[in-house]
């Protein structure tokens, strides 16, 4: 018998915005050639690295503690494996669509029309590696804004898959004045489209999704309107 794959911790963050007395999420399709999940439709999130977790990069992160991570992710991590979830969410989110969740080094809204444009322009440098997440911050005097981003779903790959993930799921509501990526290097094809949209896209077969994003969809759908999610899950409007 083979031995059993270790499930890779991972991040996921789906972004929310108003639209009429409903809401919307932020939905992407991976390029069909992809390995995993190649063709489906998913949230942006990916593998938590090892920098997310570095002293450099915890210092660069506002509006939540370490120890505050560790208890709302269960006292089975460290405070700093716990934090690096939520850095993993932001750093993902900023990767693979090109909005950034962060603040300035005084707590204050930083992403202006300047600092924005600088910031994009340099995402390709972060995905060459030829920078890190924490050196393009600190560069900009920006911090990773870890008190937008609310836990509220943990989902482990099934042992019987070879690829395994041990996602936390985060929702967050999208900053004012960022627009996502319609495509990029992971992206395909993006949308923002309520949750029951999406699962009777799912149900007619015009939209594959897995179990866990199923599960999402269902879990959001059942709320309905801006007002209900944000009380939910004590969103903080930006």
């Amino acid at each position: 018998m083979p031995d059993k794959v270790v499930p890779r911790k991972a991040s996921t963050i789906v972004l929310a915005r108003p639209a009429s007395d409903a809401f919307e999420i932020f939905m992407t399709r991976r390029p069909r050639e992809m390995r995993f999940l190649g063709g489906f439709f998913v949230f942006p999130g990916g593998s938590v690295k090892r920098a997310d977790a570095s002293p450099a990069m915890l210092e660069r992160c506002q509006g939540l503690s370490p120890d505050e991570a560790r208890s709302r992710l269960g006292d089975e991590m460290s405070a700093e494996d716990a934090m690096a979830h939520w850095v993993a969410a932001i750093r993902e989110l900023y990767e693979e669509v090109g909005v950034l969740l962060c603040v300035g080094q005084d707590g204050g809204v930083a992403v202006g029309a300047d600092t924005q444009e600088r910031v994009a322009a340099r995402r390709t440098a972060l995905l060459s590696g030829d920078v890190g997440f924490a050196e393009l911050l600190a560069s900009e005097g920006l911090c990773c804004d870890v008190g937008s981003p609310v836990y509220f779903y943990h989902r482990t790959t099934p042992e019987r898959y070879a690829m395994r993930f041990d996602t936390r799921f985060f929702l967050a509501p999208i900053p004012e004045g960022q627009v996502p990526l319609d495509v990029s290097e992971e992206v395909t094809e993006s949308l923002w489209i309520t949750p029951e949209e999406a699962l009777l896209r799912a149900e007619r077969g015009r939209m594959a999704v897995i179990p866990p994003t199923l599960a999402t969809l269902r879990t959001l759908g059942e709320l309905g309107t801006w007002e209900a999610l944000c009380r939910e899950f004590a969103l903080r409007t930006l």
